[in-house]
């Protein structure tokens, strides 16, 4: 590392103003911030130094995603084989899962990063680290086969429209990767829902075939159940029922990183260790979820009222929400009460758009960037609550 430090500092002076290179010194500064940490240093005022800063935190969330990221990958491979009866092992199933999800990846972070460089370079600005997540995120929470032109055209809007245009990391109003989630389902409603989107059946460089036999069904567990009919039937991709245990441990058709309950679990315990998630946002999504599947129960006026509440939190991309969306601290509310608030009402829209919209099986999405709008507002009532509670008190105090 020394080496490379001593590189970096031989050629820093061309990327300075004047420098051969004057022209990339958001793009040098960038990745120099990502390989080191600054040794800028504040010149007035009082300030307290904490090794937590931006890239810490962004880092640790990536750490957090890499058992789902991994998960998801064998879990491509395995639906595959699966899907046209063959069994090659765990090791070519990772491999195809691998070669899948990889260009998702790269095509994400591509794009998602040569927008904020080159938005940095044309305002003159440091380039913020808070990408590293959402480009993380994007290949996470789409089905395995949406095209990758289709990614980069939801990434390159989600960073322009959803980010830049309120000022970069930590200005946003609305989840960046939800909102790229959110534009290919309306813009591209087919190729974000349906039987065979979820499970890639082609070849990738040559590994696996691109058959398909007679009994295959592509549908997730979730969009079984919002077209059911009678009562509520979960089958994998040969028809054969899925039971609790396979809903946590994954090994159902889905989005690319939100089946495994169990890796979702792993990157949980991390954030939370951390202090990087807000365990009361997290607790409280369960929470409304799981109390508004119990009255929905009692109701019992359609087969998808009858899901149960543990099956509701162990479908689609309720948890991966719950862990990764609905706690980001940029777009949630700042206060404790708040956080309550704010974590119960998205777990109850999401599972009443999933029960009372057959056509929009999965509602985690839509719940989340909902209440994104209004966790301002959430915060300020619950302030303002606060000063009036404290008035009454000292009003109370006084007269004593």
């Amino acid at each position: 590392m020394k080496l490379l430090r001593n590189y970096l500092d031989q050629i820093k002076p061309h990327f300075e103003p004047g420098g051969r290179y004057h022209a990339f010194q958001s793009v040098f500064g960038g990745l120099e911030s990502f390989l080191f940490v600054p040794n800028t240093t504040s010149k007035s005022g009082t300030h307290i130094h904490s090794p937590f800063d931006t890239k810490w935190s962004m880092s640790v969330v990536v750490i957090a995603l890499i058992p789902c990221l991994l998960f998801g990958m064998f879990n491509t491979g395995y639906q595959h084989y699966l899907s046209i009866g063959e069994n090659p092992g765990g090791w070519l199933m990772f491999l195809y899962g691998f070669l899948s999800v990889l260009p998702l990846i790269v095509v994400s972070y591509a794009v998602g990063l040569g927008i904020e460089f080159t938005v940095a370079q044309w305002k003159g600005q440091e380039i913020q680290e808070g990408f590293l997540v959402s480009g993380m995120l994007i290949p996470l929470i789409v089905p395995i086969d949406t095209p990758l032109w289709m990614i980069a055209l939801a990434t390159a809007f989600a960073v322009i429209f959803a980010k830049e245009v309120f000022g970069g990391t930590g200005y946003n109003i609305w989840n960046v990767a939800l909102i790229a989630r959110a534009f290919l389902f309306f813009a591209y409603p087919s190729r974000m829902s349906g039987e065979q989107v979820f499970v890639r059946t082609g070849s990738t460089f040559g590994i696996g075939k691109g058959q398909v036999i007679d009994a295959f069904s592509g549908a997730t567990p979730l969009g079984q159940i919002g077209s059911a009919e009678v009562s509520p039937r979960m089958t994998d991709v040969l028809g054969m029922p899925l039971d609790y245990w396979d809903l946590f441990l994954g090994l159902i058709p889905g989005s690319v990183g939100e089946t495994s309950k169990l890796c979702i679990g792993i990157g949980a315990v991390l954030l939370l260790v951390t202090g990087i998630a807000n365990w009361r946002t997290m607790i409280s999504v369960f929470v409304g979820g799981m109390v508004t599947t119990l009255f929905l129960n009692v109701i019992d006026l359609t087969p998808a009222m009858r899901i149960d509440p543990l099956e509701q939190i162990l479908l689609g991309g309720f948890a991966f929400g719950a862990v990764f969306m609905a706690t980001d601290p940029v777009t949630s509310p700042r206060t404790q009460a708040g956080k309550y608030i704010f974590g119960g009402l998205v777990g109850m829209f999401a599972v009443l758009i999933r029960v009372l919209n057959p056509g929009y099986p999965e509602g985690m999405m839509l719940a989340i960037l909902f209440m994104n709008s209004f966790a301002p507002l959430i915060d300020h009532y619950v302030v303002e609550a606060s000063i009036e509670s404290r008035i009454k008190r000292k009003e109370i105090y006084s007269k004593l």
